[in-house]
Formats: structure tokens, sequence, C-alpha cells
């Protein structure tokens, strides 16, 4: 399979890496701009680059008719977009804030548990996430997926990122991100009440879970057509 790289900073050399191990080849690879004649050598396209850029690169491989898988997080006000670009120009795509199959096991795994805890409101729930200081934006797009998922199946109405010192309403869902040095990735959810507390939690040891699961996905997306998401990968 013949990929192009868009983002090549860390998490890309990391793709880079692990795909040419399993036997690709990573035939375009840029962080600025795109070269439309160097894309099109590719068979399918993975974004990691910044929100900023996002956007630009994935409809511009729609309209080559090559398959998109997008791990880049914080440009998601225009994805419905992006979606009506991907059908219309008969493409493939495939967006997730996060590629990594324990992350995946663990989003089934939160939206059990918010079912679950729904009956039981004594228990208050938060969610805390912690990356590294590259980290642009805040709070990670796995964070906003775990809250989403509890607001689906949960009796409170929004979230709201919890500075410090701020109060948070009864029925919103407190999210805390916090910045450390050469964290790949942690993230918390706490149900709490004044007996006891239930928390699961997922951390990662380093990007190669991330980087994986986008090559999967970018071979489950290769010579396809549509919109799909990692349960579709992970068949989930």
């Amino acid at each position: 399979m013949k990929i192009a790289l868009l983002g090549y900073g860390r998490m890309g050399k990391t793709i880079e890496k692990l795909a040419e191990n399993r036997g690709h080849s990573i035939v375009y690879k840029t962080s600025s701009g795109l070269k439309e004649d160097e894309l099109k050598k590719a068979d399918v396209a993975i974004d990691f680059s910044i929100p900023e850029a996002a956007f630009k690169n994935i409809t511009t491989c729609f309209q080559h008719q090559i398959p998109v898988v997008c791990g880049t997080t914080g440009w998601l006000e225009k994805y419905d977009e992006a979606v009506k670009i991907c059908k219309k120009e008969n493409a493939a795509f495939i967006y997730a804030s996060n590629f990594s199959l324990g992350v995946n096991l663990f989003f089934e795994l939160n939206t059990q548990l918010a079912k679950l805890m729904k009956k039981f409101d004594q228990y208050k729930v938060d969610v805390e996430e912690i990356h590294h200081t590259k980290k642009l934006d805040k709070p990670s797009g796995t964070a906003i997926t775990l809250t989403e998922q509890i607001l689906a199946n949960s009796a409170y109405t929004n979230w709201e990122l919890k500075e410090e010192n701020t109060s948070i309403s009864e029925k919103t869902i407190p999210v805390t991100a916090k910045r450390i040095e050469d964290v790949p990735g942690t993230h918390i959810i706490n149900y709490a009440s004044d007996i006891d507390d239930i928390e699961i939690k997922h951390t990662a040891h380093s990007r190669e879970g991330f980087a994986l699961g986008a090559i999967i996905a970018a071979e489950f997306l290769k010579d396809k057509t549509g919109i799909f998401t990692m349960k579709d990968v992970l068949n989930v």
C-alpha cells in the first residue's frame, strides 16, 4: 500500500516506521502545503497535521478520490462539511479522535458504564486528560469523545473545560486538561460520591498504539468509498 503522510511530526515519523515494517511504502510526506502531483501517487492518505491544515488536506484528497484517515483534532466545526464533500466526490473517510485499539475499547467501556451509572445520581462524573506540552488543542479530542458518550447516556446536558477556581453547574460535566512533558496520553473517568469513587482509566505508554491503529484503519479503508469509524475497523 502506498501511503501519503500529511503531517510529518512525531506521530508521522512513528507511522512511517511502523508502516514500512508492515510492508507499506511512504510515497509522499509533508508538514507544510500540498503538492497534488505527489499526493496522487498514494493509495491512501493519513493526516496527523494541525487543526488549521486538516480540512484543506482532507478535502484535497477527496477531490482526487484518495481515501483519508484523519487523526487531527481541533477542526471538527468543519466535520459535517467534510463529510458532504466526501460523499459528493465518492471518496472514503475515517476520522477518529484516537486510533488506539485500547482507547477504542475504552470508549465502549465508557459508554456501558455511563448507561449503568445513569440510575445512580449520587455519583457525580468528571473527566480528566493529561497530554504532552506540545499538544495544541485543549481538551483532547479523545476527552471530548468520552464526554459526549457520557452526555448521550446520562442526564447531563453539557460539558465545560474546568479552570482553576471556577464553578460548574450540576448538569455540566467538568473536564480537566493537564499538560505535562512527555506524556503520550492519559484519560480518566471518575464517578464520585460521598461514600466512594468508581474510576476507569486509560494510559498510553507510547505513540505506537495510536500509529498502529491509524495504519490498520488505512488498510481497512483502501479501495472503499463512504464514511467509516473505528467501530467499523475493529468490528466492535
